[in-house]
C-alpha cells in the first residue's frame, strides 16, 4: 500500500509537471530510469578509481561552492545510475560530474553503481552537524511530502530513489536549493521544491542529514 501510495504520488506529480513544461511552450525531459544492464563490480572498479579521488575521501570538499562531496556507501545501485544519467544528460550542474559522466555507457554506469554498493561496507553515520535539536525537529516536521520516496527517516521506500538519512547536511541544502533554481531538473522534486523557503530548505537538510544510514566510502 505504501509503495503503490508513493507512486501514485509520483505519477500525478509528474502529470502536473508535464503540463507546466507544455503551458510554457516546451516538451519536459523524459524521466530517467535506473539501467536494467546487471553490474560488474569489479570492471566498475577500474572505470571509478577516478570517482574514489572525490567520493573516497571521507569529509572531502568540493571547491565551488564549497560543500562535501556526498557520501556513496549504502546509497542506492539504481539512484547512483539515475544521478550518474542526469548528469550525462546535462540535467544536474556540476561540471567536474557531467565531464566525468559524459563518457560513459549504460554498462559503464551499471558497472560503476555495482562496484560503489557491492565494494564498500561500513557502519551507519549520522552527518557532523552544529544545528540544534529544535531546527531537526522543524525539518522532521517539515518532511511529510518528502516521505512518500526518501521515507520517514531518510531511507528510500524504492531503490531508484536516494537515501537521504546521514547524507552531508551542506550537501542536500545544495542539491535542494538546486531543484528550486532549476540546475537539477527532475519532474517531481522541482514542483515540490520551488515553493520552499530558505529556512525550510535548511531545516530539511538538518533533519536527514540527523538520520543515521549513510557512510563514508574509502577506497
Amino acid at each position: 500500500m505504501f509503495r503503490s501510495t508513493a507512486a501514485l504520488f509520483a505519477l500525478l506529480t509528474c502529470a502536473y509537471c508535464a503540463a507546466a513544461f507544455a503551458q510554457a511552450g516546451s516538451a519536459p525531459p523524459p524521466p530517467l530510469m535506473p539501467i536494467t544492464l546487471a553490474g560488474d563490480a569489479a570492471r566498475g572498479k577500474v572505470i571509478g578509481q577516478t570517482c574514489t579521488g572525490c567520493h573516497g575521501i571521507p569529509g572531502y570538499y568540493n571547491a565551488q561552492p564549497a560543500y562535501h562531496v556526498p557520501k556513496l556507501g549504502g546509497q542506492n545501485a539504481d539512484y547512483i545510475e539515475v544521478a550518474l544519467q542526469g548528469y550525462r544528460r546535462g540535467t544536474r550542474g556540476h561540471e567536474t560530474m557531467q565531464a566525468q559522466a559524459s563518457s560513459l555507457s549504460d554498462q559503464d554506469i551499471a558497472d560503476v553503481a555495482a562496484y560503489f554498493t557491492e565494494s564498500f561496507k561500513g557502519e551507519p553515520e549520522r552527518a557532523p552537524s552544529h544545528a540544534s535539536q529544535a531546527k531537526i525537529e522543524a525539518g522532521r516536521a517539515k518532511s511529510m511530502t518528502c516521505q512518500s520516496c526518501h521515507g520517514a527517516e531518510g531511507v528510500a521506500a524504492a531503490p531508484q530513489w536516494p537515501n537521504l538519512a546521514g547524507q552531508h547536511e551542506n550537501y542536500l541544502q545544495m542539491a535542494l536549493e538546486r531543484y528550486k533554481s532549476g540546475q537539477r531538473v527532475d519532474l517531481v522534486m522541482n514542483p515540490l521544491i520551488a515553493p520552499l523557503d530558505e529556512q525550510t530548505i535548511e531545516e530539511l537538510a538538518a533533519f536527514f542529514a540527523a538520520q543515521p544510514h549513510l557512510y563514508n566510502t574509502q577506497p
